[in-house]
């Protein structure tokens, strides 16, 4: 089926990929419904600066809160749940917030949906809550390890999820993105990171670990099997893996962005960018086997990708929104 003309919701709508999802979702015709989270300053966060902003109905709330998820979810076809904590150096100071948002949220929204006979609901997980890989490629039946209080509020999430399939027969699939990147981006990630510094003029960039693999996918990409999912019958109770397939090291990948910035510097290894060691999680390459079945195909290969991001990251009104001399948990 199609999603044109269908009402959607997106939760998490102001973030990174949210907010790519609800461009691409009007792009094929939705009608969106986006969540943004509540603040004093009525930001809509990147989609204050979207080119569709007058075109979608945003609405202001927390997920945490189950009469705002009842409204949000009244006349909805389909739920894109991306609302979340995702930050992993946070999550170590502030877990009980983790839990609150990530598993409480999802109870909230698969609640709401339920009751208001949404056709369908995609949930968002995480390649995160593997791990490190047992074993490589990983497909959906690898075992789940919460290396991290972020992995494990999003096992929590994806069993609270999985449990209103088998009870209560709600329509959810679980979409679970390996390393999405692309513009917009938090600094918190690899990604911007060393673009951001680099192009502020830092020679020395601050890193942490450069020996873990990432399998990346870039955010238009992620967004599409997405909208695969939702628009496919028979997934519903299933998890779908969303990734490239490939594995690059943290330290290759920092190479890369250095040689396609033309720019001479060196990596520094910053003590409060590590993680605790039994926290890292030192491999993670996807096998997307199972989705591609559905007809998924990533479009655009990772330096492509990032040449795209970096094109973004260096115009000055973009770099300006990231405090490149301070460490972002």
């Amino acid at each position: 089926m199609t999603l044109s003309g269908k009402k959607v919701l997106v939760t998490g709508a102001d973030g990174f990929i949210g907010s790519h999802l609800v461009e691409m979702l009007h792009a094929a015709g939705a009608d969106v419904r986006a969540l943004a989270q509540y603040n004093s300053f009525n930001s809509w966060g990147w989609l204050d600066t979207s080119p569709i902003a007058g075109q979608i109905e945003v609405i202001s709330g927390d997920i945490r809160d189950p009469q705002v998820c009842r409204k949000l979810t009244e006349g909805v076809d389909t739920v894109f749940h991306l609302a979340a904590l995702i930050a992993i150096p946070y999550s170590y100071l502030a877990p009980g917030t983790y839990v609150e948002t990530n598993v409480g949220g999802t109870l909230n929204i698969c609640q709401a949906a339920l009751e208001s006979g949404c056709r369908k609901v995609i949930v968002t997980s995480t390649s995160e809550v593997y791990g490190t890989a047992i074993y490589a490629p990983i497909d959906e039946k690898h075992p789940l390890q919460a290396q991290s209080p972020y992995s494990a509020s999003k096992i929590g999430a994806d069993a609270i999820a999985t449990s209103y399939f088998n009870a209560f027969s709600l329509p959810v699939t679980i979409a679970r993105p390996f390393n999405t990147y692309g513009p917009r981006q938090s600094a918190r990630a690899i990604i911007p990171t060393i673009i951001s510094q680099i192009a502020a003029g830092q020679t020395q960039i601050k890193l942490g670990d450069l020996r873990p693999t990432r399998d990346l996918n870039y955010v238009e990409d992620t967004c599409r099997g997405f909208l695969l999912l939702a628009e496919t019958p028979g997934t519903e109770g299933e998890v779908f893996n969303i990734g490239s397939n490939q594995e690059v090291s943290i330290g290759d990948l920092a190479d890369c962005i250095k040689a396609l910035m033309g720019k001479e510097v060196q990596w520094c290894r910053a003590e409060e960018r590590m993680r605790p060691d039994k926290s890292e999680v030192f491999r993670l390459l996807c096998d997307n086997s199972k989705i591609t079945k559905l007809g998924y195909k990533p479009q655009i290969d990772l330096n492509s990708g990032l040449k795209k991001t970096i094109e973004w990251l260096r115009k000055p009104e973009n770099l300006s929104k990231y405090k490149v001399g301070l460490f972002n948990l």
